[in-house]
């Protein structure tokens, strides 16, 4: 009996000292990742849950420093330099602290991002950037802490905050017209048509130089004449500088190389753009 007792307890010390037991995190680390634009944000975080807490006000005090979440500091990290609230943000990884009140919450960017918690001790110079950010009240709790990454534009997304009824976004602008342009340029002395292509649809849809567009995308044409959806963008662009036409022109060569390649949409859309134009 006794060297059983002996045995047991040799067999649960050594689950306890090699730690083979694994048990749920109350407040589970979470990881996203979203490219905005050109510019890759990814988010790390811990989640901790109401379990029938009070948050705000009481689990997390008003207008004192919090880690945003739980264990060790949130943490966001950008591909590029950003722009939040006029301040520039260079690339690289960044503590989030809050300070939440009941109408506002003041969000801070912290260059050093090996906290447990929150600082032990803060420097001012370490503050990146900061901003304050109206508070939004939901018709429902969010029982988990959440970030998300959201309002995605091309230049740009919101950086969200949620918990219990509470809401906050923290908007933020990535460098995507600087780096398309740069882009473009680059590849424009020895360009395929793919690229031509790429060039004009992107200055098209973004609004720029259309005349720029218009180059690029007869170029792009006159390298591959069976490429229906370059000519569909040349119709786009050519009617869109008012040159009717042309825009005609391009819409019928481009449905008459869709039809013979199979594709039913981009028939369809000539035939639309057709009708629209006085065509059919």
């Amino acid at each position: 009996m006794k060297r059983l007792t002996l045995l047991i307890c040799v067999v649960l010390g050594s689950i306890s000292m090699n730690g083979q037991i694994s048990t749920p995190a109350p407040s589970p680390a979470a990881k996203i990742m979203q490219t905005v634009g050109l510019t890759d944000v990814t988010v790390e975080y811990s989640r901790p849950s109401m379990r029938g807490r009070t948050i705000f006000g009481d689990l997390v005090p008003y207008d004192k420093l919090w880690r945003t979440g739980a264990n060790k500091n949130s943490m966001v990290t950008f591909s590029d330099d950003i722009t939040i609230a006029g301040q520039v943000l260079k690339a690289g990884s960044y503590a989030v602290f809050t300070k939440p009140g009941q109408t506002s919450w003041e969000v801070i960017f912290y260059s050093d991002t090996n906290n447990w918690g929150t600082p032990q001790d803060w420097d001012d110079s370490k503050v990146a950037a900061k901003t304050n950010i109206e508070v939004y009240t939901m018709p429902m709790d969010v029982e988990s802490f959440t970030m998300s990454i959201d309002q995605l534009h091309n230049d740009g997304a919101t950086l969200g905050i949620l918990w219990a009824n509470v809401y906050i976004g923290v908007p933020f602008e990535v460098p995507t017209s600087e780096k398309a342009v740069k882009s473009i340029e680059s590849v424009m002395n020895g360009p395929s048509a793919n690229d031509y292509f790429a060039a004009a649809s992107y200055y098209h849809e973004e609004g720029k130089d259309l005349s720029k567009a218009k180059e690029w995308i007869d170029k792009a044409v006159s390298m591959n004449d069976k490429a229906f959806w370059m000519m569909r963008r040349q119709s786009l662009i050519y009617a869109q500088m008012g040159d009717t036409k042309g825009a005609i022109e391009a819409a019928k060569k481009s449905m008459a190389a869709a039809e013979a390649a199979g594709n039913a949409d981009y028939v369809k859309m000539n035939k639309d753009s057709l009708k629209e134009w006085g065509a059919l």
